[in-house]
């Protein structure tokens, strides 16, 4: 069953609607007949937990149903619209994954999805100034060249990344920015990493 959508249609009948009613309370009263056959197509068909989540963490157990060990799902991997990699960085961090009930945990687990070490969350947290911050943004730059085959960056513009398993927006057009206005005071190593990537001012700085 995959936990259908509300606007799901089947052979032209609303069965996602007709779901989601099914699902309220005492919807089932009095047909337990009904109720027992929806749990032997999925037992998850009406899930303690948000029914989104469960449709994310369905369509993840698909991916990896045929994989030998845990599988790499990556930020992007998209099904149905659905980001099944960032999700599933999000489950991982520690915050979120205390917050799980432990069904939502035990379901991960049996996939051999695990918490991501909790000092992980550490460079998330490093000063904007830090190198770990730095670093981000010089994977950032480098990840935006190799998909658009340029390093002139609209100052606004964001780039998601990861490092060591961990999800980091970096607004990148104000990283850039803001390294060229304090070019004179980045050290050697800073600006020869950036004018590799082919940044002009660095490599005249």
């Amino acid at each position: 069953m995959k936990t259908i959508s509300r606007p799901a249609t089947v052979l032209d009948r609303p069965v996602g609607q007709w779901l989601s009613n099914l699902r309220r309370p005492g919807a089932l009263d009095g047909h337990p007949d009904w109720k027992a056959a929806l749990k032997a197509v999925d037992e998850d068909w009406n899930p303690a937990w948000p029914a989104e989540w469960q449709r994310h963490y369905a369509a993840l157990r698909e991916l990896v149903r045929d994989e030998e060990g845990r599988a790499e799902v990556l930020p992007g991997f998209t099904v149905h619209g659905m980001d099944i990699g960032k999700w599933l960085v999000r489950q991982r961090t520690p915050k979120v994954w205390d917050a799980l009930t432990g069904g939502q945990r035990e379901r991960l687990e049996q996939l051999g999805i695990t918490p991501l070490p909790r000092e992980s969350e550490t460079p998330a947290k490093a000063s904007r100034g830090g190198s770990d911050a730095f670093e981000r943004g010089v994977t950032a730059l480098a990840q935006y060249k190799d998909r658009t085959g340029s390093v002139k960056v609209p100052r606004a513009h964001e780039e998601t990344v990861v490092v060591d398993g961990a999800e980091h927006l970096v607004k990148l057009g104000v990283f850039l920015s803001n390294n060229r206005s304090r070019r004179g005071k980045l050290t050697a190593e800073r600006l020869a990493a950036l004018a590799a990537l082919g940044l002009e001012w660095a490599a005249a700085a």
